[in-house]
């Protein structure tokens, strides 16, 4: 086998917010929030360390457990849930927000990284589904945070 082989696949999405960590962090956390921008079928449970909260979503039907293994506010959030074609003994994928303050904390770079994904076929196509999904919901949380626009209103259904 070589060396080299690709045995995991993981991805890392960004872009910064025009807003203090605390305020986009808030935005992550708050379940009233997230229903507002990201989860169109809503969010329930605040995302604190140790709970299990649930989504659902117009485009995938059915409510999602999702597991909040660390909150450390205003900064990072690591959540996981189920996935096919993951690498984890537990079946899961990890995903981890980091909130880094810029310019004097009036701008904040939001980054989004996901892992424990199969180098397989399968894991490739929810892979890239899901990278598609984190950098649809950056853009979402931007519109949010500075305009107080939904920008997934209408969009799935």
């Amino acid at each position: 086998m070589n060396a080299n082989a690709l045995s995991e696949l993981r991805f890392t999405v960004s872009g910064h917010v025009a807003r203090p960590c605390a305020e986009v962090y808030e935005a992550i956390a708050d379940p009233a929030q997230l229903s507002r921008y990201f989860t169109t079928g809503g969010a329930r449970g605040r995302l604190e360390a140790g709970a299990t909260v649930t989504w659902d979503f117009h485009d995938f039907p059915g409510e999602f457990p999702v597991v909040v293994v660390e909150a450390d506010p205003p900064r990072r959030l690591v959540i996981r849930w189920d996935a096919q074609e993951s690498t984890a003994d537990d079946g899961t994928t990890t995903t981890t927000f980091a909130l880094d303050p810029v310019d004097g904390d009036t701008r904040t770079l939001v980054t989004i990284t996901e892992s424990s994904w199969r180098a397989t076929e399968a894991g490739a196509e929810n892979a890239f589904g899901n990278c598609a999904g984190w950098t649809g919901m950056l853009a979402a949380l931007k519109m949010w945070v500075e305009h107080g626009i939904n920008l997934r209103d209408g969009f799935y259904a």
